[in-house]
This record gives structure tokens, sequence and C-alpha cells, in this order.
């Protein structure tokens, strides 16, 4: 509003003073005389200023023609000028009015579309970098896998656009089920952007697939390096790495460089109950039962498993069921509550013949967490302590149709796997895997209500009512029952309705 009211007011003082200045030439006298081919013209004072107005926009006028003169010599000879900057910005709006019809056709799914205002872009624009992105994807979306291919070729010669051709071609090859050469795309997709998330998860992938281990722990950490990969993430996935390549040394016969790979898997995460078991193993073949049992220890601190103790068993196989007991009293004082140290305990005292210290050792639990081996465990103690075999096979039946507890879950896909392993075997997802219970509440054996009678046994028949004692008094034909009325002769009969009765033996 102030800036409107002050050009208003300059307008008005513009004015004003171009008024006085007229009026003030108006009242000098003389003027200005031109002599022009033997002509003079006098001119007043206000008629000079005229003149002298006139002669300026001549001049500039002049000055104008001969620039364009001058620009259009330009232009025919191929420089860039004015007119030359005209065309190109309209070929500019022209090109990036199809390049933007070209993105929205692309979202919206229409690719053929997609790929003529992508092609029409590139006619206005010569942008290469963005109009075969554009193509190379709108081909994608309608099956046309070589041109896309094609597309994604040329983008290889831009320094700009490398990582998203060689990308792209990953891509198809990993569609196409090429996984070796997808693996060499994407390691070179990697060294130019190894700060890339998903082409490093890729890559991960392809070589745990393909079992390079030692690769995917070098992609670990030039992922953590650059900051890609948090540190503590890339150790555990680097000791998943580690005991892999323990696993595959060990099957190639390198004992020496396999042990060194599974101690270095334990260091690096020694809550991996694998790497810890394999750890253990190796110092045991080195003669060394004092570090298994450190490692071990230290892997059912972080989680009480199975696995652990059959481990720790192994370390002294020959003991007895007393020294075993007191021997695993370092596995046993912590979690005391958690089920695995409970069922366990349930396990040394059976052996060690103590019914009694087993069935208080495993406590409430098949009441509160029944599974298939805490019931098993129960018919067992049952089975010690000398109950009946209908009360042992009723603790079996219950197990039959109970959950198994915990297991080897994909955290991803929930797909349930019988071993541990770094992948899984359903998503193909890495490092995935807990040791939980399956969401279903974990699987039960097929059958198992079928199983019942044979387990528990089938009941004993009820004793037949004995017979009535023959009446002296009564005739010879059979008694006829009270519902005489009913005309079925087998309901006449049936013993619900009406007394057994015995025909007296003939004479």
């Amino acid at each position: 509003m102030l800036w409107s009211l002050f050009k208003i007011i300059l307008f008005v003082v513009i004015v004003a003073l171009a008024a006085v200045g007229a009026g003030m030439l108006m009242e000098f006298d003389g003027g200005v005389l031109i002599a022009v081919g033997g002509q003079e013209f006098n001119l007043g004072p206000l008629q000079a200023v005229i003149a002298f107005l006139i002669l300026v926009l001549a001049i500039w006028l002049l000055l104008k023609l001969v620039n364009f003169l001058a620009a259009v010599v330009r232009f025919l000879n191929g420089d860039e000028t004015a007119i030359s900057r005209y065309f190109d910005r309209n070929r500019e709006r022209k090109g990036f009015e199809a390049l933007a019809d070209g993105l929205m056709a692309l979202a919206s799914g229409e690719e053929r579309v997609a790929m003529t205002k992508a092609a029409r872009a590139e006619k206005f624009l010569h942008r290469p970098e963005l109009t075969n992105l554009i193509t190379a994807q709108a081909a994608e979306m309608a099956g046309d896998r070589k041109k896309a291919e094609e597309t994604y070729k040329r983008l290889l010669q831009d320094e700009r656009t490398r990582f998203v051709g060689i990308r792209g071609i990953m891509k198809q090859k990993l569609e196409a089920g090429d996984t070796e050469t997808a693996m060499k795309l994407a390691e070179k997709a990697f060294a130019l952007k190894p700060r890339h998330a998903e082409t490093g998860d890729v890559l991960l992938a392809l070589q745990a697939k393909e079992g390079d281990w030692r690769g995917a722990r070098k992609t670990i950490g030039a992922k953590v390096k650059t900051g890609a990969l948090p540190k503590d993430v890339g150790r555990r996935r680097d000791a998943v790495l580690a005991l892999q390549q323990a696993k595959a040394l060990f099957e190639e016969g390198n004992l020496v460089r396999a042990r060194e790979a599974a101690i270095e898997a334990n260091r690096l995460s020694p809550d991996l109950i694998p790497a810890a078991v394999l750890a253990a193993r190796s110092y045991v073949e080195q003669d060394n039962p004092r570090y298994a049992a450190r490692v071990l220890s230290k892997a059912w601190q972080a989680m009480p498993h199975p696995d652990i103790a059959a481990a720790f068993a192994e370390i002294r196989p020959d003991e007895t069921p007393q020294e075993r007991l007191k021997r695993f009293r370092t596995l046993t004082k912590h979690h005391p509550d958690d089920p695995e140290t409970k069922m366990l305990l349930a396990e040394l005292h059976i052996a060690n013949e103590d019914f009694p210290a087993a069935r208080k050792a495993l406590g409430d639990l098949p009441e509160t967490d029944p599974t298939q081996r805490s019931l098993t465990l129960m018919a067992a103690i049952e089975r010690g302590e000398g109950a009946d075999d209908d009360v042992v096979r009723g603790w079996l039946a219950r197990a039959v149709t109970a959950p198994r507890g915990p297991q080897w879950v994909c955290q991803k896909c929930n797909q349930i796997h019988a071993e541990w392993t770094p992948v899984c075997e359903n998503c193909g997802a890495f490092d995935t895997l807990a040791w939980t219970v399956p969401k279903e509440g974990g699987s039960r054996m097929h059958g198992g209500t079928e199983m019942l009678p044979l387990l528990v046994g089938k009941p004993e028949p009820a004793p037949a009512p004995e017979a009535a004692a023959p009446d002296e008094t009564a005739p010879d034909e059979i008694i006829e029952p009270p519902h005489a009325d009913y005309a079925d002769p087998e309901e006449k009969t049936d013993p619900e309705f009406a007394p057994e009765v015995e025909a007296k033996p003939e004479k």
C-alpha cells in the first residue's frame, strides 16, 4: 500500500516538474538555428527540446537495428543469440512439459504413454540422464525387459548415471535368476556408492546365498565404516558370518582356521548360541575344557538353551550323574526360574535317579507352561516313582498334543526352522532367526487326539448284570417285557426296557 502511494506521488511530481519546465522554456527568448544543406531551421526553446528527444530516440532505434542485424548474422552462423535463446526456452518449456507428463504417466501405471512422453522430452531437452530413466522404468512396468536393459546400458555411458544403470541391470539379472552376474554388478554398484543401503543388502544376501562368507564380512565392514550400518548391528552380523565361515572351513578340513573363526564369532557376539557351541567344541578339541565351560556359561547367562547344555555335557562325557549334577551348577545357578533351567535340573536328577528332587526342580511347569518336553519329563518322574501305567500314559498322552515350546522362528515371516541358519529358508532374510515360541503357540503332532486311546488304554468294559434267578412259579415260556407295544423286536429285548430272563432248561 505504501509503495503504491509512493509511486503515485512520484508520477505526479514528475508531471508537475515537466509542466513547470515546459512553461519556463516557453518564456525564454531566442531559439536554436539549424542549417542543413543550405536550409535553416529556427526552433524555439520547446521545439528544440522536442527535436533533441526525437534525435536521441532515433539514435537508440538505429543502434537496436544494428544489433538486431548483427544477431541475425550470428544466428545464421550458429552462434548463441537472443533469437536462439528464445527458441531454446521454447524447446525447454515443451521438453519439461513432456517430462512432467511422462512422470505422471509412470506414476499412474501408463507405461506406453510414459515412454512416448520420455521420447518427446528427449527430442526437446537432450537430457538422457532424465529421459532414459523414465523409459527404462516404463519398459520394466510394461514387461519389455530387452528395451529396459538396453536403456540401462545407455545410462552406463555417463558418470552421473552409471550407478543407476548398474543397479537397473542388476535387478534385471536378479529377476532372471542369474545370481552370479547379479552379484558382480552388485559389487560394482556397492563400490560406487557404499552408503546405499539397498545395494549393500542385496550384495550381502547374494554373498550369503553363494557361501562367500569372506566377501560378506568385507561388505559388512564397509557398511559399518561408511556409517550405513550401526556398529552393534555390524558386530552381530559379522559374528554370524564368521560362524558360517568357521563351518565352511571345518568342512574343508582347515581345522586351525576354523577354530580361529569360531572363537572370533563367539568373541564378536557372546549371545550367539551356535557360535558359543562351536567355539566350546573347538576348545574341547584343543584340550582346553576350562575355556569351553567359560564360553558356554557366558552364553547361558545371555539365554538358556538346550544346545548349550548338550555342549556343556560333552566337555566331560564320562562323568557320573552325581559329578555331572555338581558340575552343571555353573549353568543352573543362572536364571533359576527359567523353564529351560528347570527342565535341565529335572533331567539331571532323573539321570541320578533322584525322582523327588526331579519333581521339585520341575515344579509346576507341567501345569503353568505345558510343553512336550516338560510333560514327557513328568511321565519319566512318575515312572521312576513307581506310578501306575495309566498315570504314565496319561502324561504321555498330554505330551502328544502339547506345544513344542521355543523354537528357531524367523522374525520376518514366522517360519519355524529345525536348526539355526543365518538365512531364512522361506523368505531369505539374513540373521532373523530367534529362539522363541511361535505366534501360533508351537506346532503340535498331527493325529494326537486319535492316539489317546492307544496311549491311555481303552476303558475296562462294564460287568454284565447278573441273570435273574429263575422263578419256579413262572411258566415255561419267556415272560413278555412291559413295553410290549413296541413293534421292533430288537427294542423289545433291549436291556434298557426289559429285564434279562432266562428260559428254563428243557426237561
